[in-house]
């Protein structure tokens, strides 16, 4: 074979891709009807009513830690923890919500993201986003155990069961997965239905945005009634005085958004917030992925290619020699 066909053959085989090229696609949009919960810190007492409920609805034991014995004293998510309350201090922590000398709770709990990517590195869909409301659900039975979507979550909220033969993946499920379904029954999560000053609240995504955005608004000192349960038809108030919120709603923008929006008086990195963009990990990744699938086939397309030229010379050769 001569070598100008030879590299005529192999720019052809290489020219088959040459005009693709990895792109993000666009970021997930929230559900249709998408419901989730608005947590806001400056209402958190910190009573942990939201991780005792969160225990009994799922059916899991306290976890004691140190010589607490007598409350659940859980200080992370693991697998026996799915809902749990966290406490930022700084200095004297003389006053709550202030930055200095001051502290606060926070909560941690799946988000429950709009493009979540734990549902994109799952190789088996056992991770799941609901089409229509958008809750991020995990299905055992379809479950491996490869733990991608611990890689994958930028909250480190999937949690494996280490200490069984044969262990799962937990995570916060918004009470509506096999045997609990309290969204498709019409009830609201377990944590906003026992919270006492509304720090945790259910509801459409888009109300609760709506909230959250309110809240920006009052102005520190005034008086208002912070809505308790769900914000579409609340049990009840809890009336307080405006803190002076952060003008940030973590989740209505992060990583594509969340489900699950935060609100606070202390800056989300204090609290151990994630540095986040508004594109969807999962978006980029995506893109990424797709375009090498694609060119696992360039190498046995130019193979291929070669193959027939180096055939139809030989056979030319050939043929010229018997002549």
């Amino acid at each position: 074979m001569k070598r100008r066909d030879f590299l005529k053959a192999a720019a052809g085989a290489a020219l088959c891709g040459a005009g693709t090229a990895a792109q993000a696609r666009p970021n997930l949009q929230p559900a249709e009807k998408a419901v989730g919960m608005l947590y806001d810190s400056t209402l958190c007492i910190g009573c942990k009513a939201c991780v005792a409920k969160c225990k009994e609805v799922n059916h899991m034991p306290p976890v004691i830690e140190g010589d607490q014995t007598t409350w659940d004293s859980a200080r992370g998510l693991s697998a026996k923890t799915l809902n749990v309350i966290k406490v930022y201090k700084n200095g004297t922590a003389a006053s709550k919500d202030v930055e200095v000398n001051g502290f606060c709770f926070e909560k941690r709990s799946c988000m429950h993201c709009v493009d979540p990517a734990c549902v994109s590195v799952c190789p088996v869909t056992a991770m799941r986003r609901n089409p229509l409301t958008g809750i991020v659900t995990h299905h055992p039975e379809v479950c491996i155990g490869c733990r991608n979507c611990m890689m994958g979550c930028p909250y480190d909220v999937p949690q494996f069961e280490y200490n069984k033969t044969f262990g799962q993946i937990q995570k916060c499920q918004m009470c509506n997965q096999a045997g609990v379904e309290r969204i498709d029954k019409g009830q609201m999560t377990g944590c906003a239905e026992v919270c006492p000053t509304g720090a945790t609240l259910f509801g459409p995504r888009k109300a609760l945005l709506a909230e959250a955005k309110r809240r920006m608004t009052l102005k520190p000192g005034e008086i208002y009634n912070y809505p308790r349960g769900d914000v579409s038809k609340p049990y009840s108030h809890h009336e307080k005085v405006v803190p002076a919120y952060l003008p940030h709603i973590w989740g209505e923008k992060e990583a594509g958004g969340t489900n699950v929006m935060h609100i606070s008086a202390i800056p989300f990195d204090k609290l151990g917030m994630p540095p986040l963009g508004e594109r969807s990990p999962a978006s980029i990744a995506e893109g990424v992925q797709h375009t090498l699938y694609k060119y696992m086939a360039l190498p046995a397309i130019a193979l291929a290619g070669l193959t027939y030229v180096v055939h139809h010379n030989t056979d030319d050769d050939n043929e010229g020699g018997e002549s």
